[in-house]
């Protein structure tokens, strides 16, 4: 199978001080896709992603910054210990072949406490039409795909329970249910991959939950298009 498109790395990365202390440090990474083919679509997908990019910078400098600055004179006020802000924005990209790419980005940010958070986005492409594709696209056999795609989860994470290999919370099939984003997926080369955000369906610890949906005949599809 062949790769869609090239993909370079963009970095965009910053520390703002108060007078001599640094208070925050941010830094977001994000894709530059190159083809010869589907131009059209590719100039799309970058500036999406150009603008998410400006869009979290734009957010750290004006609203994170500020609040850094806050919280860095009331714990010097207080005697506190200081602590600069976080912000990162990171990007994987887990599927890139004959015509579709599909990744996501974490957004990561410390602010004081514990641990910081992390909230998960992700984006898959049709480069023939230039336009991003659904979580029910990639299960046309299936009537009603959101209660497959339940039921496998829930599946899953009644193994890992029986198995000891995962921590959920005790009403975790209600929570799948109310938690379920259809816009969270990816691809990946083995099937669709389902999360959800820290705190939906686990405790802290268990990280971001991902499921994955093999591609089979009565399941997920493996996404095809013409271009070549």
């Amino acid at each position: 199978m062949n790769q869609a498109v090239q993909v370079d790395n963009c970095s965009i990365e910053k520390e703002m001080h108060y007078g001599d202390t640094l208070v925050l440090h941010y830094k977001i990474n994000y894709p530059q896709f190159c083809s010869l083919n589907d131009s059209a679509s590719v100039c799309r997908m970058n500036r999406f992603y150009r603008n998410k990019a400006a869009a979290f910078q734009n957010y750290c400098e004006t609203k994170l910054y500020p609040s850094a600055v806050q919280d860095y004179q009331y714990s010097v006020a207080n005697g506190f210990p200081v602590r600069a802000y976080e912000a990162l924005l990171v990007y994987e990209v887990m599927y890139n072949q004959d015509c579709f790419v599909s990744l996501y980005f974490d957004e990561y940010q410390f602010t004081g406490g514990a641990h910081g958070n992390t909230v998960r986005t992700s984006q898959t492409w049709n480069l023939e039409t230039g336009c991003r594709i659904s979580l029910q696209q990639l299960f046309p056999f299936t009537a009603d795909y959101k209660k497959f795609v339940l039921g496998e989860i829930n599946a899953q994470i009644a193994e890992q329970l029986q198995n000891a290999q995962g921590a959920y919370f005790d009403n975790y099939e209600q929570l799948v249910e109310a938690t379920f984003h259809p816009c969270n997926f990816c691809l990946t080369q083995d099937g669709v991959a389902v999360y959800f955000q820290q705190y939906d369906i686990a405790p802290y610890s268990s990280g971001i939950p991902v499921f994955l949906i093999p591609y089979a005949q009565d399941g997920a599809v493996r996404p095809a298009c013409r271009c070549e």
